[in-house]
């Protein structure tokens, strides 16, 4: 099994920064894909940021420019720096990882995190 724990969120006022990070452990052979989702209230979950294993990234237009995503040294690590906050990306935000497993047969995982809130609000 894998796990996926996010860490970060709050309350920020407008024009603010916040961090959010993400670590996946666990019966983990290869990570391809990390990325950061998220579900406003009454609202479909979006994605916000997706990085593979080779450092490309994939943003939604809503946050180029203001978030960015990276990888930590630890390949199993993501975090998302989110500058210039608005109330609009208020949500839920959920971590992803997806890859392979540790077994034998090398089955596809695709986990998620508990999600963690950011408010942005004055």
């Amino acid at each position: 099994q894998v796990q996926v724990l996010e860490s970060g969120g709050g309350l920020v006022q407008p024009g603010g920064s916040l961090s959010l990070s993400c670590a996946a452990s666990g019966s983990i052979f290869s990570i391809d894909w990390m990325g950061w989702y998220r579900q406003a209230p009454g609202k479909g979950r979006e994605l916000v940021a997706i990085i593979n294993s080779g450092g490309s990234t994939n943003y939604a237009d809503s946050v180029k420019g203001r978030f960015t995503i990276s990888r930590g040294n630890a390949k199993n690590t993501v975090y998302l720096q989110m500058n210039s906050l608005q109330p609009e990306d208020t949500a839920v935000y959920y971590c992803n990882a997806r890859g392979s497993g540790s077994g034998q047969a090398r089955s596809f995982f695709d986990s998620w995190g508990q999600g963690t809130q950011v408010t942005v609000s004055s």
